[in-house]
């Protein structure tokens, strides 16, 4: 029986190849386009649940908040870690991680960049599960001066993963001994460590210091130990050991600073959300994490665009249900029951879905590598091939099959025979109005694409072109000039002799750097806690400021050669002279202790009032900044101005080769470290505007299937209009009249729909664009546009058929 039912059903589809074509096309796009969606999702839903224990695993974070000023880190101070185990045996282990900017390795004659480094305690293969392809997990980072490389670092240092023991000089100071091998860490995680270096070699790692946040600090607990007393536990730790230092340091307890609208708060977040739920106002993560709303924006756009290539089958069907009426008119007559009509029809749509299912499992194949480039993710294909993704596939082909086809199957099987068979069967108006009401749906979503497009390029557009008070362009940053050491300030003098050359910085804080510090400081002579304020507070040189061309608001820049006292001198700006509440900030003292005795303190005055600029995301708004100056060899920047930049940075090279031979020449430009800040929205811009063409390729589809058929419909119609003298334009506005109208009132109900969604993505952005009234006019106007040129196609070629031969159709 079901073997006769494909084969009818293959016969009738034969039959029908326009509407077979459309149908699988349409459907083909929509399926690689969820599926495609759907590897993303589990991709981005994934991340570091290879861990054996990641359901136990936490990591704490920090959140304080004092006198208005915020700070939010991963980040925690170095004996929590230690102290949560040793008092509660519930945390049955522990690790810190201490991330390093980079670090350099020596091969052969060579010194070579690393970025992807960290010292870590002992524990760290007790706590993830990274296993070792050489050496013992237990013990690989217990002794000092050992680190434990991975699989691909060993080869390409020694060519070779039978390394244990070999040596490595790292840093230029020390050598270390390789005591272990890891596989590479799977592309789902939220850290991708190449070098792991023992914990045992940081004498601060040992510290009783609870002031200083200086470690990720990651928990692993027993098995029944629910977060929410973890939680309890860590407030607990907090008030014992931290709220004794705070209130000898800051003159007030945790109790009486909460009462003020403050708090001390230290936090923790399971392991598996840490890609997509960690704050996004924490500029400390090891790398940059996920968004959970495009995991939520970019599943609605599968499920939809689905939807779309539902909706063109549905359409289409129940369209030529009259040419089908007497099939189904015979097929009653002969005995046949309506759930053998409903099978019958179901296994058409069936047919069709495993159809479009198998191309789009071709062109998924074919187009992951490049959706995995253009997503910046590690998507293999093998994902395809795990026992979740397979059934999802055969659920998605189930429900799709099901969608699209049930509507159908009962309409078509409910015909009543007689009626049928003498041809006297319309669709009615309530049939023509589910019609009309899904190409509404379908071109409401397309709309609402369309308006995402627009603002979503308006945002990174913004982002590309707005005053963000200093100038990025044409700036050259050398990284990680620690080895110039005390010959710094010559090898700046030198570069700025060659030609081109305006000028030059020394620091290791750059507003499109990583950098951070964040101390407290008083307003209050004798440390009064309601005049503490936290800012980020950045060592800079008399150059920093003119190097990045930003601007004074007030008072003046370091000038040490005139003004001796600058060396306590500070610049804030004006976030945080606004913050601070002095009529006039200038000449006005901050305190920054030193200690828990109010006498051990630093006085710094203030002598000017910079602009303020973006040195964070745009996702959040510009927070307290203090410039003091202190040497920082960090990294170096300076400003060229050249039509030959490659000559210059040859040149620069030249002067670092001759300073410190054998040392990475490492640079970057400054424009391009501010690129790579917006790179992930960049990227799902990218993905929403090619999605966003799919869809309305796919609704396109569906309406030009229907304007086939009303122009088939209407064929003796248009042949006597065209008879009794109506014009190819006529009988065009005749056709599309009734669709363009549909159209409008899809836009209408998208103006306001799409308006909520995207001003909702928009709050993701301190500083963002509004959305102006001439972007739902240009949406709607595309929309317009695209059907108009899809249903002229056909209305025209209708419009220019032999009327003669129109009136002779059956």
């Amino acid at each position: 029986m079901f073997k006769n039912y494909l084969k009818i059903a293959w016969r009738n589809l034969w039959k029908q190849k326009v509407f077979t074509l459309i149908n699988v096309g349409g459907l083909t796009i929509g399926l690689t386009v969820g599926l495609l969606l759907l590897l993303w999702v589990q991709n981005e839903l994934s991340y570091d649940r290879y861990n054996k224990h990641w359901e136990r695993i936490y990591r704490l974070s920090t959140n304080i908040r004092v006198n208005g000023s915020s700070y939010i880190s991963s980040l925690v101070p170095d004996p929590m870690g230690p102290t949560m185990v040793s008092e509660y045996p519930q945390v049955e282990k522990m690790v810190r991680l201490l991330t390093s900017r980079d670090i350099m390795v020596n091969k052969g004659h060579e010194t070579l960049q690393e970025k992807n480094a960290t010292w870590a305690d002992s524990t760290m293969f007790e706590v993830f599960t990274l296993p070792l392809i050489a050496g013992d997990p237990k013990t690989a980072l217990r002794d000092p001066f050992s680190v434990v490389i991975s699989e691909s670092a060993a080869r390409k240092y020694f060519q070779s993963t039978d390394v244990v023991g070999k040596m490595l000089h790292i840093n230029n100071t020390a050598d270390y001994r390789v005591t272990g091998v890891m596989k590479d860490i799977p592309g789902p995680s939220h850290f991708h460590f190449n070098f792991i270096m023992s914990m045992s070699e940081i004498a601060d790692s040992r510290s009783n210091n609870w002031l200083n946040n200086n470690y990720y600090t990651y928990l692993l607990v027993r098995p029944g130990t629910t977060g929410e007393f973890l939680k309890a536990r860590v407030k607990d730790v907090v008030r014992k050991y931290m709220g004794v230092r705070y209130q000898q340091l800051f003159h007030i307890s945790l109790n009486d600073l909460e009462k003020q609208g403050g708090y001390v708060h230290y936090g923790i977040l399971p392991l598996a959300d840490i890609h997509l739920h960690a704050d996004k106002a924490d500029q400390s993560t090891i790398e940059p994490g996920g968004n959970v709303q495009y995991v939520y924006i970019f599943s609605a756009a599968g499920i939809f665009i689905l939807l779309i290539a539902c909706i063109n089958f549905m359409n289409l069907s129940t369209a030529r249900s009259a040419s089908r009426a007497k099939e189904v008119g015979v097929r009653k007559t002969l005995g046949s029951l309506r759930k053998q009509l409903v099978m019958q029809f179901l296994a058409e749509s069936w047919l069709i879905c495993t159809m479009a299912m198998g191309l789009a499992l071709l062109a998924v194949i074919l187009l992951l590598p490049y959706f995995s480039q253009m997503a910046g993710q590690q998507m293999s294909i093998h994902l395809l091939y795990s026992p979740r993704i397979i059934a999802y596939f055969l659920l998605l082909l189930l429900v799709v099959g099901m969608l699209a086809g049930a509507y159908p199957a009962f309409f078509l099987s409910g015909f009543k025979p007689l009626q049928a068979l003498k041809g006297r069967l319309t669709s009615g108006a309530n049939t023509k109005n589910i019609r009309s009401t899904l190409v509404v749906f379908q071109f409401v979503i397309s709309s609402v694409l369309i308006v995402g497009t627009i603002v979503i390029y308006n945002q990174l557009h913004y982002i590309q072109n707005r005053q963000i008070g200093y100038n990025r362009h044409q700036v050259l940053v050398l990284q990680n000039t620690y080895p110039l050491y005390k010959q710094v300030k010559a090898f700046r003098e030198a570069v700025l002799k060659i030609a081109g050359v305006e000028n030059g910085t020394m620091t290791g804080f750059l507003p499109t750097g990583q950098y951070r510090n964040s101390p407290g400081f008083f307003k209050d002579r004798n440390l009064d806690p309601a005049s503490v304020v936290t800012a980020e507070t950045w060592s800079v040189d008399e150059h920093y400021i003119p190097t990045l061309r930003m601007q004074m608001a007030d008072g003046r820049n370091f000038a040490p050669e005139s003004f001796a006292s600058d060396s306590t001198g500070i610049i804030v700006n004006e976030t945080a002279a606004r913050l601070l509440g002095f009529n006039n900030p200038l000449n006005q003292e901050l305190y920054l202790p030193q200690g828990a005795n109010v006498a051990s303190r630093t006085t710094f005055h203030i002598i000017g009032v910079v602009k303020d600029f973006n040195y964070n995301s745009m996702h959040q708004a510009i927070t307290p900044l203090l410039l003091w100056m202190d040497e920082e060899r960090g990294s170096m920047a300076f400003r060229i101005k050249s039509n030959n930049m490659p000559a210059v940075v040859a040149q620069v090279q030249k002067q670092w080769d001759a300073m410190v031979p054998g040392q990475p020449f490492l640079y970057s430009f400054m424009d391009d470290d501010f690129n790579a800040i917006y790179q992930a929205d960049r990227r799902t811009g990218n993905i929403f505007i090619w999605f966003a063409v799919l869809a309305i390729v796919v609704a396109c589809l569906g309406l030009s299937g229907l304007a086939i058929f009303t122009a088939e419909q209407r064929t003796k119609e248009i042949g006597i209009r065209k008879v009794h003298g109506a014009s190819v334009a006529d009988i065009v506005t005749l056709l599309s009249r009734d669709f363009i109208k549909l159209v409008l009132i899809a836009i209408v109900i998208a103006i306001p729909v799409g308006w909520y969604i995207m001003n909702s993505w928009l709050q993701e952005f301190a500083y963002r664009t509004t959305i102006q009234w001439w972007v739902f006019i240009l949406s709607g106007s595309i929309a317009v546009i695209i059907a108009l040129c899809t249903i002229s196609f056909q209305s025209v070629k209708a419009a220019l058929m032999d009327p003669v031969k129109s009136l002779r159709t059956e």
